[in-house]
């Protein structure tokens, strides 16, 4: 057994509980500018991860742009829809 497999189960059944992800939908609202400075301030990501993150969105109706604890996501998504950007928190796997 590798070592890696075995600090998973020693750990048990939590690891990666809190692993959760911030997913926002595209709209007719909001500019491409004023995505990419909100997606800045709440996720703290730069300016280029945040344009791939607005572009993704636009192209595809949504995108991934924020993984962390269940309540720094909550908080991402406040901070984003704040400015009418519909999102939602979820587990980022589904186990």
């Amino acid at each position: 057994m590798s070592h890696s497999l075995l600090e998973l189960e020693l750990l048990g059944a939590d690891v990666g509980a809190g692993r959760w992800m911030v997913v926002i939908f595209n709209n007719e609202t909001n500019s491409m500018e004023e995505v990419v400075e909100i997606l800045m301030v709440a996720t703290g990501c730069n300016e280029q991860e945040a344009e791939i993150e607005m572009w993704e969105a636009h192209t595809f109706g949504k995108a991934a742009v924020h993984f962390a604890t269940k309540i720094e996501c909550e908080e991402a998504a406040r901070i984003i829809a704040s400015v009418g950007i519909k999102t939602e928190v979820a587990r980022e796997w589904n186990d």
